[in-house]
């Protein structure tokens, strides 16, 4: 029989991602131990000094700063400039479905919330008219609003929309409110279905700024084209989230 293996917790890796023969880098060791501090800690504990946990598992600070910057990046610690690093707290849940941000985040019981930054009218170059159906140099509506769970900014969202299709857009919709809710509610829009394309990005420096987040910091960036009962596009948007705030779930069903 082979030897029994170290038990391991559900939904993290399987022996703490420790290879059979045992060998890896000094800090990952660091950083399995650091994982086992946090879960006894909880959320919104601070972490010990840097000194103490060096000394405490018998690494240097350079080794220790390593693991703990992956740890930020992973978004279980978080860093606040002059009052050290903290428990992150659990991240935030959108689900991939045709529901729209105000209510994945009223779900989970947090205060959603926008600040606009950009509300204009486009022509539409060949891709955006591809997407949305209307001629080359059509009018569209581009909203760009910064996402806020809390007061916490935590996304930036482009959305774009053809004019003539929603010519009353403007005058009805408040960009501090849902937009799904405003195109539901206020113009009768049906959304049926949609294509959502999610890949991981970093942030561009005016996109970090938005956001209030380090470039580095890695980022989900959704692509979805939503479409009516009748086939015809009623948006092309996209959507940048912070990697350490945020997962996306959904719910799979056979064909």
């Amino acid at each position: 029989m082979p030897p029994a293996q170290p038990a391991h917790r559900a939904g993290e890796p399987v022996r703490d991602g420790i290879p059979e023969h045992g060998r890896i880098p000094r800090y990952y060791a660091v950083k399995v131990q650091l994982r086992a501090v946090i879960e006894e800690l909880g959320p919104g504990a601070m972490l010990p000094s840097e000194r103490e946990l060096a000394e405490r598992f018998g690494v240097s600070r350079v080794t220790l700063r390593q693991a703990v910057g992956e740890l930020v990046l992973e978004g279980k610690l978080q860093r606040r400039h002059g009052s050290g690093t903290s428990i992150s707290p659990p991240k935030l849940s959108q689900p991939l479905s045709l529901s729209s941000y105000t209510e994945g985040m009223r779900a989970q019981g947090v205060r959603p919330g926008r600040n606009l930054i950009t509300l204009e009218r486009l022509t539409a170059d060949s891709g955006l008219a591809d997407d949305l159906r209307v001629e080359l140099g059509a009018p569209v509506v581009h909203i760009e609003r910064v996402l806020l769970a809390d007061d916490e900014r935590v996304g930036l969202e482009s959305t774009y929309l053809a004019e003539q299709r929603y010519p009353g857009l403007l005058e009805v919709f408040d960009p501090a409110e849902s937009l799904y809710a405003c195109l539901q509610q206020q113009l009768g829009v049906v959304f049926a279905e949609a294509e959502e394309r999610v890949e991981t990005v970093l942030a561009t420096p005016r996109e970090a700024l938005l956001i209030g987040t380090n470039p580095a910091l890695p980022m989900l960036l959704l692509h979805r084209i939503s479409v009516d009962p009748d086939g015809n596009p009623i948006e092309r948007v996209r959507s940048l989230f912070r990697g350490d705030r945020f997962s996306f779930v959904t719910r799979l069903r056979p064909n």
